[in-house]
Formats: C-alpha cells, structure tokens, sequence
C-alpha cells in the first residue's frame, strides 16, 4: 500500500521508510514493554545521556522505570548464543528536554553476536542511508575511542585527568587542552599529539598519514588498522559513500571500546543520529558477544531550519560585543551596516558572507548551541555555568578578568566551621569548586551586589568576577582564592562547524591572525 502525505504524518512516514530500509537488510523488529525496573538504569546511568529518570512503584512492590533507553533493555534480553541478531525497534522513550520530560520516538537498529569488519560497514552503510531517507544534506562523521584511550592509557593519567580531557577534546578546546597538559605536567610529545588530533577533521585517506604519525602503541596501530579496513569496505559498497573522521566526538570509555558515529542533517543543529561499538557494555552483563547499533531521533527533525550560505554571528551586547566585533572586522569579516545609528538588532554583509546579531551576553550559548547563530563570543564564565553543547575554539583574549572566591578582610574558608555560606550569581561554578574540596555549602543566588552579602551577614563569602579588585577593596573584601581565569571565546555551534568548515576553519585562521 502506499502511504501517501494526507495518511501519515512526518514522522510516521519517516518510520515507515526505516523499517522498510532495515528489513531490506535482514532485521528482524524487536519489541519490548516499555517499562523496566529501575535497577537496570541505575547500574548503568553512564550509558545513559541523562541521569534524570521516570520512576514509579510496581504492583509487585519493585521500583520501576519508564524506559529512557532502549539499546540496555535489547541487551538485557538477547540471547549470548553466539549467533548474530540483527534487530531494528521504532520505540518510545523517556527523557528530559530542558526543564521537562518529554515521550520521545526513537528508530534504530542492533547487531549482536561475532562483530566483523563487514558487519561494522553494513551498519555504517545503514545509518548513512538512514540520513538520506530523512533529510539532504546529510553527514556522518565517526571516531574511534581505542585510538583515544590508546594515547590516554600511554600517560600516567587518573581517570578524573583522563575525563577532563576527553570533555576538551569533545569542545575541540585547543588552548584549555594545552593549559590542562601543563597543569598535569604532561609530556610536551602527548600534549602535541591530543591537540593535533582534536583539530582534525576529514576522510580518512585525508588524514590517514597525519594519524599513523601519531601512533604509538599496539592500540592505536590496532584502531587505525580497524580504520583503514573500514575505508576500504565502506568503498566497495558503496563507492560514493562520504564520511569524516571527528575525533572530537567521544563518549565513556567504561562502555563504548572502539568504532563510535553520528549523523547530521543541515538545519537541525544537533545530532539526529548516534551510535557505536559497545562490547564492554555487554561485558558488564556477563555476555561474550560483541554489539553495536545506532539510534535515530525522530523527534529533532521537528527542528528543522535550512541554513544559508552567511556565517550567522552573535555578538555579546555592551563593550565586550564592540571589541569582538572589531575584531572581526580587522579579520575581513566588516559590516558597515552595523554603525548606523537606529536601534536594528541585526546586520548583513552579503559581500563579507557573514550576519551579525546583538543579544544579551548569557544568551549567546543559547543562540549558538539551538543554531540561530553558527559562531558567537561568550565569557569563559558563561560557559562554565551553563555548559553549553558547543565547540569553543579559540580564547580571543579579550574580557580578561578572574573569578575568584572573596571575603571580609581576616575571613578565610577554613576559619568557617561550619556550612559555608556563598552569595554568587554563578551557583553551578560555585558549587563544583566547592565540591572538588570536600565543603558542605549554601548557595545564596544573586544578580546584584553581590558585595553586600558579607558586610551584611548573609554569606560568608562571595563568587564573582575580579577585573581590577578595587569594587572589593572599597567595600573591605579581598579576593582569597581564584576559581579560574576568564575570557572571551569563540564558540560554534557542532553541527554549522561541519556544514560550514571551509568557511568557519577560515574564520578562525583570520581571527587568529588578527589577534
């Protein structure tokens, strides 16, 4: 039967057309309640993308869950007979959105049993047909975390050291992923080779070289082996089969044990496609098969939004926006509109092929990480109380200043004996610091004068910025510890960087050049 538009809607006709282009490949759908005890998830909160789960009391008296993944309960309930099970599911899951969580649909597929390279290429080959039955453009990009973890495991790092790194080469954070290497005193041949390998992006005849002179042990050579023969089937399946090697994409080493991936589709601007090889997960539940799979997320194409051929640009409002923009003007990228004297918010330089736009500083990782802007400038504080899903690719040096711990004059935190109180306008930057030592604290939130709070007794200290100290002095406060050093940077929305690498890889070579 055809199902024609006036039947189905969107997404059931996007279902319908991956269940017909797995089954053309030999899967069988797998069905499963929707419901698991919580214990499942609990054991495995690391494979999930969020902690935050649905829970809720059995008539059996057991805790219960309602399922926020779907790959856990496959491998739960799949046979280790060492025969191979290809299995597809379209399945609802629940997950937070935001504040809240929302029924989300997912489409995906499974391979369970003795994993070759032939089958590591079959699922690859599906998952890039998977994109173009949904939308064109389209990309897949894959990493390989044995060829991180092989460089990881040659240093004598802990696995907080190893995890810090991992989240910067994840942001393609060159200049942090240099300062933490002198921070841990890492050889200068490992922190050369990290920062090499988070900047490279492309197929892997393209880059093959550059990772082979990066290898140096039996588990890159073994990752990179796996690489080429990959290449090599994907090529004769399907010659014209694009894909790019992003070592920026990485995930927990305790599950996924090599071949990682994830699919694009220019205008969503985030992933609407991920998956990977996760032996050690099924390790953890007694079972000597191998496995690997992908999930499609129905509900992101919902977000859909096709991008043009100018960079969009979001600019910080105030002086920090006016030295940025400079900047990039000084960098080819110049908006003459952009001087008139009119309350516009944005401006167009058609000749330039950028789109600048004004809007409130702590709103640029927004606008950046939902793809309204391609690229923004944004404090360092910014990103670390947020934590956006973004690229941060340059430190523009610019907005220097400090966030330090500061109190009355004489006060220290470990004259405080008991909860500490803190006054901050930036509780999620507090509270880390704060925990990383061991202190029980409570946050006070504020967003103005924030010097009060101690000269009036609500807090024992404060977390604030410092530019110059001398607000601090005049009102008998001392900085006593610095948190961190803050500056501008540029950040990219994931997705516009691979649409748009030509021209955002230039923009940044011209900005740093600028500076």
């Amino acid at each position: 039967m055809d199902f024609s538009k006036d039947v189905l809607r969107h997404d059931e006709q996007a279902i319908m057309r991956l269940r017909t282009l797995y089954r053309q490949y030999g899967y069988s759908e797998f069905r499963m309640s929707r419901f698991e005890e919580y214990e499942l998830y609990a054991d495995n909160k690391a494979f999930l993308s969020s902690g935050d789960i649905v829970t809720f009391t059995g008539a059996s008296g057991k805790l219960m869950a309602l399922r926020p993944d779907v790959t856990l309960s496959i491998v739960k309930n799949t046979k280790d007979d060492g025969t191979l099970k290809k299995v597809y599911y379209n399945e609802n899951i629940y997950r937070p959105d935001g504040f809240e969580f929302k029924e989300q649909m997912q489409v995906g597929l499974e391979c369970i049993g003795e994993i070759n390279i032939e089958i590591m290429g079959e699922v690859l080959l599906l998952a890039q047909h998977s994109l173009e039955t949904l939308g064109q453009p389209s990309r897949l990009d894959i990493s390989h975390m044995g060829f991180i973890s092989g460089l990881l495991n040659n240093e004598e790092l802990t696995a907080n050291q190893q995890f810090a790194i991992l989240s910067l080469v994840g942001e393609r954070n060159v200049p942090e992923l240099n300062r933490l290497c002198d921070e841990y005193g890492i050889s200068a041949a490992f922190a050369e080779k990290i920062t090499k390998l988070t900047s490279l992006y492309g197929a892997y005849e393209d880059v093959a070289d550059q990772l082979r002179s990066m290898s140096i042990n039996d588990a890159t050579e073994a990752a990179l082996d796996e690489l080429e023969a990959l290449s090599e089937v994907l090529r004769k399946k399907d010659s014209l089969m694009e894909i790019n090697l992003d070592f920026s994409i990485v995930t927990d080493l305790s599950y996924y044990s090599g071949l990682i991936f994830q699919g694009y589709i220019d205008g969503i601007p985030t992933k609407v496609l991920s998956g990977g090889r996760y032996d050690k997960l099924m390790r953890k539940f007694g079972k000597r098969s191998g496995a690997i799979g992908f999930a499609v997320y129905l509900d992101l194409l919902e977000r859909h939004n096709p991008t043009d051929d100018m960079i969009n640009i979001a600019l910080p409002k105030g002086r920090l926006g006016d030295i940025a923009y400079a900047m990039f003007e000084k960098a080819g990228y110049g908006c003459p509109a952009i001087y008139e004297d009119n309350r516009k918010l944005v401006f167009e330089s058609p000749e330039n092929g950028v789109r600048y736009f004004w809007v409130k500083p702590s709103d640029v990782p927004i606008y950046v990480e939902r793809g309204a802007a391609d690229i923004g400038v944004a404090g360092k504080d910014i990103l670390l109380e947020y934590l956006p899903d973004v690229y941060e690719l340059l430190d523009l040096g610019i907005g220097k200043c400090r966030m330090c711990v500061a109190a009355e004059k004489g006060v220290t935190i470990e004259s405080v004996d008991r909860t500490l109180r803190v006054a901050t306008k930036f509780p999620n930057i507090a509270r880390n610091y704060f925990e990383k030592q061991g202190r029980d604290i409570d946050i006070i939130g504020l967003n103005g004068s924030i010097e009060l709070a101690p000269l009036l007794g609500l807090s024992d200290v404060i977390v604030d910025l410092v530019e110059t100290g001398k607000t601090l002095l005049e009102n008998d406060l001392e900085p006593t510890e610095t948190i961190v050093d803050i500056s501008a940077r540029l950040i990219s929305n994931k997705v516009s960087y691979k649409f748009s690498y030509d021209a955002i890889t230039k923009l940044c070579k011209n900005i740093a050049e600028a500076l």
